[in-house]
């Protein structure tokens, strides 16, 4: 079985190969649009199947009886599919016989255009099977392009090659798990990424996406979702993803795209999750045309959804191309029409018309609708003043691959109670830095959505913003008026600088200190004057003092407990899933459960203590726990699997097997763990060659001293450049020849011997290090197929756990350490007083006037 993380990794690498200068967001259209027929083809053959009763035969044989029934049943064989799934795929047409065509070759690229146009005419005519129209389109998937190759070989050999990308990839096996779905919003992320500028046109990223997703999921009743401007269904598929399972099988998704090959990328993503056609209602159009969806019987309300969620373009200048006019239902809300210079307040008046009363809306817009003037300031004042804007919440800039800017979340609401305060959050400084990216971590999302659904204040990070503090800001949302950033600066005390000592003031800001170890910072300090203090040790003795204060190894005894406890009942759990373990209900309960544990610990972020749950399931159980659910946990960890490496370049590049790898035991901690002694040894003799090297290199360095008597004895054995200017090494030819010449017992023979003993003994152990380290990997190999039970629990243990316990006790040293580094800064900076420097002034003039005296003027 391949995993969806292999299957990701093998199709971008399988991109980046094939699409050579092809612009990614152009070739985006052409991998995925032929990994959809596949699917398509696959679910053809697959629904044979089962209605023809075949049970269990290959898919030859398969193929072989799709071929006789078409011959003996004809339309009426088309038209069970076609009722069945709303198309059907004609044998002539199946991906497969593109693939045997490749193999015998026969291969025609206008074999392939000709099965895209047929399955236009193959869709059923019921207004469910709408969804699959137009999906191949010329001006989509166009096999002609010359970007493809410049002439009818090269397109035909790139065509070929993305064909069989695919080829051995069961798509409707791969969907049952929503494997199909998450390699192909992957790849649309990959290619977004690859993209640039013109991601925007499809794609919002994920940790966004997360954000958004996960506050509109929070609405009771969940019954539809809306995005008026879709791009590739990301969005609705994350709010999904955040749904129960019940909830999810009901759900309505609704979507509006302009650009047309997006619009036909929609479709394929939310079918290839899963989503039925009956539950799938997406136009290509423009929503800042013409109203869509419109509700015949409610012409002055429009279509109504639990859940609207959307990333618009950003400030469309133009954008009232349709000559909307503020009588138009969407805006008689605001009273105005946005100004045609920035459309900005055009898609936000547009989802909140469609927002159900008790519905939650999320969109993503550009800084300036907190605070800009004239027609927006009015559609801003309006939206407050009619209680619609729950929350704002400031993201950090340059976490789209299509512009730099800082962003803004805004929710609405149309229920909120009348004196409700508007959220404010000022995320903008939690991210790390991924390449030229900014990115959202899982506890910076995490902590988001709790401070949002609890209605949290946080100084520095949220406020709730009532509505006399907003009006005395004259309806201006910037969200610095309301969120005050924190200065961790400390000021400057003058009387400190010039008599010495550190202000009480500061040590008494030392919160976590004085909370949790004050005696022992007290009895460190000393009182130098009224209102001034010294420390009695280094600030590294203290540090060693406070860690190991009982009331400090109390907690983290107690952190250390709870955290293994933790770590015993899921590792328990996670042996045992199986194919119907809920993998993402897991991840949730593990990752609020570690929270619920670091809680009670005041000083303790529990967000940090999240992402470390957050990390081991990125970095390991994801994979896993798909093939355990699978496999199941003890014979998929005695199961190998060959271990695919890339050599070459270029033409030449191509894919070896080198041994083999456990399927998710790694064969480096069998090493470790069951082959110490082996590791040792080698290690041992892989240090002497350091040492030899070490040697050598101080040999060659006094060689090359003149005069030396190294230059005398071994210098001739130097390797030389074409200048004849001496190397870095001994040239064991030459070596060998001013050894014979040498006198036996002389300094030179000794020295010369020394060398070459040296080499000798390092060749030696070169070669017993290279046997060595092949007999450990070939019993590594060998062992994982017979690893007992008690081994596989140990080795799986270390690779998931290993270090958890640790980095969970540890979270209590990081607040500490932060306030003993601004002591250490403390004491540094008022180490030197005014008379301190006056004294080293008052020397150095002493110095200077002593060696002037000692001047001489012939």
């Amino acid at each position: 079985m391949i995993t969806s993380e292999e299957i990701k990794r093998r199709l971008w690498n399988g991109a980046n190969e094939l699409r050579g200068s092809m612009d990614a967001s152009r070739y985006k259209d052409y991998m995925l649009g032929l990994m959809f027929y596949k699917f398509l083809s696959d679910k053809t053959l697959e629904t044979f199947r089962e209605t023809a009763g075949l049970g269990t035969i290959t898919e030859a044989e398969l193929i072989e009886e799709y071929n006789k029934a078409n011959v003996e049943y004809g339309d009426d064989l088309e038209k069970m599919i076609q009722d069945m799934l709303g198309y059907y795929v004609a044998p002539e047409h199946l991906y497969h016989k593109w693939i045997s065509d490749i193999n015998e070759g026969k291969f025609e690229v206008q074999k392939v255009i000709d099965s895209l146009n047929n399955f236009e005419r193959t869709i059923a005519t019921s207004e469910e099977a709408k969804d699959f129209e137009g999906l191949f389109s010329s001006s989509t998937l166009d096999l002609t392009n010359t970007a493809l190759g410049s002439n009818l070989n090269d397109r035909s050999k790139n065509i070929k090659a993305l064909i069989l990308l695919f080829a051995d990839l069961n798509m409707v096996d791969l969907q049952k798990g929503d494997v199909l779905g998450d390699a192909y919003e992957y790849l649309i992320g990959q290619f977004a990424m690859e993209s640039g500028k013109k991601a925007g046109e499809f794609y919002t990223p994920r940790q966004v996406s997360e954000v958004m997703a996960q506050i509109v999921a929070k609405t009771a009743n969940i019954k539809s979702i809306y995005d008026p401007t879709v791009g590739s269904g990301s969005l609705l598929l994350t709010v999904k993803k955040h749904l129960d399972k019940d909830a999810q099988k009901e759900l309505k998704y609704y979507g509006q795209e302009k650009n047309t090959a997006t619009f036909n990328l929609t479709r394929m993503n939310l079918l290839l999750h899963g989503v039925r056609p009956d539950k799938m209602t997406i136009k290509n159009g423009d929503t800042l045309g013409p109203d869509w969806p419109e509700d015949p019987a409610k012409p002055n309300e429009g279509v109504q959804f639990d859940g609207v969620v959307m990333n618009p373009p950003y400030s469309v200048s133009n954008w009232n191309k349709a000559g909307l006019k503020v009588s138009d239902p969407r805006f008689e809300i605001a009273g105005t029409l946005p100004p045609d210079s920035k459309g900005d307040f055009a898609f936000l008046l547009h989802g909140l018309y469609h927002l159900s009363t008790e519905g939650t809306m999320g969109i993503v817009l550009p800084h300036g609708v907190l605070f800009r003037g004239s027609s927006e300031g009015d559609i801003r004042q309006r939206l407050l003043d009619k209680n619609y804007i729950d929350a704002v919440i400031g993201l950090p800039s340059n976490l789209f691959t299509n512009t730099g800017i800082p962003v803004v979340i805004m929710i609405l609401k149309k229920n909120r109670s009348i004196d409700a305060p508007v959220l404010i959050i000022d995320a903008s400084n939690s991210f790390i830095k991924v390449g030229k990216q900014n990115v959202l971590q899982e506890k910076d999302i995490a902590k988001i959505v709790d401070v949002y659904v609890n209605k949290t204040e946080i100084h520095g990070y949220s406020h709730l913003a009532d509505r006399e503090e907003i009006r005395k800001n004259e309806y201006n949302m910037n969200i610095p008026r309301y969120v005050e950033s924190i200065d961790s600066e400390i000021s400057h005390d003058v009387d400190a600088h010039l008599f010495g000592g550190i202000p009480q003031s500061n040590i008494d800001d030392l919160s976590v200190l004085q909370s949790l170890v004050p005696e022992v910072l007290k009895s460190n300090l000393q009182t130098i004057r009224p209102g001034y203090v010294t420390l009695k040790k280094s600030v590294s003795e203290l540090t060693d003092k406070i860690l190991n204060d009982e009331h400090i190894t109390s907690i983290s005894s107690e952190i250390k407990a709870k955290t293994e406890m933790y770590i015993s009942k899921y590792f328990d759990v996670l042996r045992n899933i199986d194919d119907s373990t809920d993998l993402r209900e897991l991840m949730d309960e593990m990752l609020e459960g570690i929270k619920d544990i670091l809680k009670d610990y005041k000083f303790i972020d529990v967000y940090n203590g999240y992402q470390i749950i957050a990390e081991v399931w990125k970095n390991a159980l994801i994979h896993d726990t798909e093939i355990i659910a699978n496999e199941g946990f003890y014979n998929a960890g005695r199961t190998r699997e060959p271990n695919m490496i890339t050599k070459g370049s270029g033409n030449k590049k191509r894919e070896e097997q080198d041994g083999y790898i456990g399927r998710i035991v790694p064969k480096d901690l069998i090493a470790t763990e069951l082959y110490s002694e082996e590791l040792k040894a080698i290690d041992e003799k892989k240090n002497a060659v350091q040492n030899i090297d070490g040697e050598l290199s101080e040999l060659v360095e006094n060689a090359k001293v003149e005069d030396s008597v190294e230059n005398s004895a071994l210098f001739a054995a130097l390797k030389k450049n074409e200048n004849d200017e001496p190397g870095d090494s001994f040239d064991s030819k030459s070596l060998k020849a001013s050894l014979k010449e040498a006198k036996k017992d002389s300094e030179e023979y000794k020295l010369l011997k020394k060398v070459d003993n040296l080499l000798s003994r390092k060749s030696t152990l070169n070669k017993d290090i290279k046997n060595e380290e092949k007999e450990l990997k070939d019993a590594v190999q060998e062992r994982i197929l017979s690893l007992t039970d008690e081994e596989i629990d140990k080795l799986m243990f270390k690779k998931w756990f290993g270090s958890t316990t640790k980095q969970m006790v540890d979270l209590i040293k990081i607040p500490l350490k932060a306030e003993l580094d601004t002591l250490e800064m403390l004491v540094k900076r008022y180490a030197d007083t005014l008379s301190d420097i006056d004294n080293e002034i008052e020397s150095l003039m002493s110095e200077f006037e002593a060696l002037r005296s000692e001047l001489v003027v012939e």
